[in-house]
């Protein structure tokens, strides 16, 4: 992608990649001191500020289309605000300034600031509702998951492909009691489940590399803007995923049909994050995808991943920060 208001391809490389890392960075360096201290909205708040102050320096025309909400209900980062300079490449920004707030009330494992951007319409508008959502990663035939299969048919499928028998995929769902027939089925063909609280971008992310992770292959229903998200990693460092939204109020319906989202389409990877994408997570807390802020006597060391999409470059950042203040006094 390359946009008639950057100076040339080198330039917006920059933009979307290494400028990225400082946005993440902030981000979950600012949650990070509020770890384990049981307020999520403490956290998050912190989290978005500090986003929100990096992003209105890069010189970018921006627009939010994953946010913290709607206006009227997120006062910073809301769908639809403008950040950047607004001298530059237009792009579309799907973020989560702090993914998984109960994780890091809690000091849990993968909590993460994340980010993705794409040329403007890259990415789904899609309202903050629930979405349906199954994921594999890289190295599989395409189609090898259907979100119209049966989760047996789906389970099967990955130890098929695998070439490995059922009982050794682990699938990753999200511990909620809206799964509990989804858990009973998966459980019955003999495949292992990992539970997880909350982080359902991390737990997409995990499946594209199981020898590390232990994952395979990530079904259920969460958040569709995360579902946005995690489509726009797996866009750049490979796999395969389709979600489809779950409207469960008359309001949500009425935002979907204005943003020209539909509740009963599947759709893919592709769908979700187009063109030319680019993706950063920085850790809040250790996790298998990330390690999260440490903080020295005098730095702070973090842990980046930050891709793209066109090119297939995955670079793993991990920085030490000695102006410690230049965190909090921007």
């Amino acid at each position: 992608m390359v946009s008639k208001d950057a100076k040339s391809p080198v330039s917006l490389d920059r933009i979307l990649t290494l400028e990225l890392v400082r946005v993440t960075e902030r981000a979950a360096v600012s949650a990070a001191r509020l770890r384990g201290r049981g307020d999520e909205k403490a956290a998050d708040q912190a989290a978005v500020d500090a986003m929100r102050r990096e992003l209105n320096q890069l010189p970018i025309d921006g627009t939010v289309v994953i946010g913290e909400g709607e206006r009227d209900e997120a006062p910073m980062l809301f769908i639809g605000e403008k950040v950047g300079t607004k001298i530059g490449p237009k792009v579309d920004i799907a973020l989560d300034p702090l993914e998984g707030t109960t994780i890091c009330a809690k000091n849990l494992s993968n909590s993460l600031a994340v980010i993705a951007m794409a040329e403007e319409g890259g990415l789904l508008n899609a309202p903050d509702s629930y979405m349906e959502k199954i994921a594999i990663g890289p190295g599989y035939p395409a189609g090898t998951v259907n979100l119209d299969a049966t989760p047996t048919e789906n389970i099967n499928a990955v130890a098929k492909a695998k070439g490995v028998p059922v009982n050794e995929i682990t699938a990753c769902i999200l511990d909620r009691p809206r799964h509990a027939r989804l858990i009973e089925e998966v459980r019955a063909t003999g495949a292992a489940i990992r539970l997880i609280g909350d982080g359902d971008v991390a737990g997409v992310i995990h499946t594209t590399n199981p020898d590390e992770t232990g994952i395979d292959i990530y079904m259920g229903i969460g958040g569709a803007p995360e579902g946005v998200l995690a489509a726009a990693a797996l866009r750049c460092i490979g796999g395969q995923m389709q979600g489809r939204l779950v409207i469960t109020r008359e309001e949500q319906k009425e935002r979907a049909v204005k943003m020209g989202a539909d509740e009963n389409r599947v759709y893919t990877m592709e769908e979700m994050a187009s063109g030319d994408v680019y993706f950063a997570a920085t850790g809040v807390t250790d996790g298998n995808f990330l390690q999260g802020v440490k903080f020295g006597k005098n730095s702070i060391e973090t842990h980046t991943c930050v891709m793209r999409s066109s090119t297939g470059t995955v670079r793993w950042i991990k920085a030490t920060h000695t102006q410690m203040d230049k965190f909090y006094l921007d």
